[in-house]
């Protein structure tokens, strides 16, 4: 369209007939439009060239040009598709040439493998799907040992720190029905009895071989560390006895300084208590004037919302009568809308069944064309052919490889093989059951080492548990320390001076966790406390020296 003045328009005619006629109508008159051209076609070229070339190039040549293009259009438009004559072409036209082709030969049919006779193999036995019953055994076993945890972890909360918690003082009827409730018999536990007649420490654990080596190897080195001391003990080396006693007493110095320090705390904790009562019957007295303002000033919210309401119900009645006659008027447009629209869609339906009957009869015809076609093909494919051909196996093919040899020679050769093979796999599974052997005994030994070991190792934890047993018992009560005294000075004074102003104000004591004990029953409770913190750190010891022992050779 830029070069019309160079090709003519006779030419120009002939390129837009060979295109489709709509596409090229619609194209050429939304181009050739004075008003298009001359407004935003000339803008968006002129952002990118200059204006004067813009004008002088290609909008003046166009716009001269769009008479004759506008009866080209008109003409087009005028003549139906179909009558347009198609374009004569001056070259020849290709015409192609089948491919020259062997033809295939038609396969033969192979003639099926016989299938081979396999032995019937041996049904795997039912054991494999079920579980030892050492397994089952030691199932049984964790079950009543989780139980009796569980039972004993019950127990435990429900006793935890007995001695810390206060006797209140309760009425004599409540005492009367707690002393009953004593000298009844306790409800009797229902077990299950095929669980009662197991002990769990009358069945050994079965250890694999790494757990053994293991084992074996950490005796070891503690005999080589035992005997090491000995001969530096033989050779002269110090004692570190003198330094373990002073080393229990400064543990003894330092867990006396860690219950006062806690007693400090406790009593710091109680004094802040009382002081925070203080304060909140301060709260309340000023929390009761804030609620009196809030009263008066929410009954006067209440009035103003109360006129609100009125007159926003006036308003929203009559906004819903003129809704309701707005609807009524189009409640009546709609169904003239919906009859209209169903006419439409049964008319397309009736359309769609037909063009549906049509697509299904042609399909139909195909697929029946389809299947004599490739009935015949089979036919074809199925004809036999005759191929037949002698095969000497004795005889050697002759293409001159090196190695070459006939097919009973490579039987022969490869009949030898599998015999060297299964002979050296003889001897090495000869050599694997004597490793097995020698391995056994091996681990027998360290076992029965083991066991030695184990024995001594509890021997040596009976004697330390008698000695720290007699050393708890000997353990005195922990001694008063002047700030503990003083806490305690000053929180009796916080509590009358509270208890003053609550008989002043009349107001209701608040709940305390723990009422104020006198000095000779605080005393008893600590002393009650500490000694029971000792026994769990002893017990919480004794576990950790049978989860890793250390020094047991000394008892053997």
């Amino acid at each position: 369209m830029f070069q019309l003045d160079e090709l003519g328009f006779q030419l120009f005619c002939s390129i837009i007939k060979s295109q489709p006629v709509p596409k090229t109508c619609k194209f050429l008159r939304f181009f050739f439009n004075p008003l298009n051209l001359c407004s935003w076609i000339k803008d968006e070229w002129s952002l990118i060239y200059e204006t004067s070339h813009v004008k002088e190039n290609w909008i003046d040549p166009l716009m001269r040009w769009q008479p004759e293009v506008q009866e080209l259009i008109n003409q087009l438009e005028g003549v139906p598709t179909d009558q347009i004559p198609p374009l004569k072409t001056k070259a020849k036209v290709t015409e192609p040439k089948e491919f020259n082709l062997t033809v295939p030969k038609p396969r033969a049919i192979t003639m099926p493998e016989p299938v081979p006779t396999v032995a019937k193999p041996k049904p795997v036995p039912q054991s494999t799907y079920q579980e030892p019953k050492e397994q089952q055994l030691l199932q049984m076993i964790k079950r009543y040992n989780r139980r009796n945890a569980e039972e004993l972890l019950l127990r435990a909360n429900m006793d935890e720190l007995r001695c810390a918690m206060p006797r209140l003082r309760r009425d004599p009827q409540a005492q009367e029905l707690e002393k009953q409730q004593r000298h009844q018999p306790a409800p009797r536990i229902r077990r299950t009895p095929h669980l009662t007649f197991y002990k769990p420490n009358n069945f050994p654990v079965k250890l694999n071989t790494a757990t053994i080596l293991r084992e074996g190897a950490l005796y070891q080195r503690q005999v080589e560390k035992e005997l090491q001391r000995v001969d530096k003990l033989v050779d002269g080396a110090g004692d570190f006895s003198e330094f373990l006693e002073w080393q229990k007493k400064m543990l003894a110095k330092d867990l006396e300084e860690q219950l006062a320090a806690s007693e400090c705390r406790r009593l710091q904790g109680k004094l802040s208590h009382e002081e925070a009562i203080l304060a909140r019957q301060n709260l309340i007295q000023e929390n009761k004037q804030k609620a009196d303002q809030k009263k008066e000033e929410t009954a006067e919210l209440m009035l103003q919302c109360a006129e609100q309401r009125l007159q926003e119900e006036k308003s929203m009645k009559e906004l819903v009568e003129q809704v309701n006659e707005a609807q009524k008027n189009v409640k009546v447009a709609q169904m003239k809308l919906v009859k209209g629209r169903q006419q439409i869609v049964q008319e397309v339906m009736e359309e769609s069944r037909e063009l549906l009957h049509r697509s299904s009869e042609a399909a139909k015809e195909e697929q029946r064309q389809r299947c004599e076609l490739i009935a015949q093909l089979r036919a074809l494919e199925t004809q036999p052919t005759r191929k037949g051909k002698l095969v000497d196996l004795t005889q050697i093919p002759g293409y001159g490889l090196e190695g070459e040899m006939s097919v009973v020679e490579l039987r022969e050769r490869l009949a030898l093989l599998k015999e060297t093979q299964k002979r050296e796999q003889e001897e090495k599974r000869d050599q694997i059951i004597q490793g097995k052997r020698a391995k056994s005994q091996k681990l027998q030994n360290t076992m029965e080492q083991i066991s030695l070991c184990r024995a001594a190792m509890g021997r040596t934890a009976a004697l330390r548990w008698e000695e720290k047993k007699a050393r708890a018992a000997s353990l005195g009560t922990p001694s008063q320390d002047e700030r503990v005294l003083e806490l305690q000075r000053r929180m009796e004074e916080r509590a009358a001076e509270r208890r003053r102003q609550t008989a002043q104000l009349h107001v209701p004591p608040p709940r305390v966790g723990r009422p104020q004990l006198p000095a000779q029953t605080e005393a008893q409770h600590w002393l009650e406390l500490y000694r029971s913190r000792e026994r769990r750190l002893q017990a919480m010891q004794e576990a950790d020296r049978t989860c890793q022992p250390t020094h047991h050779l000394e008892a053997a």
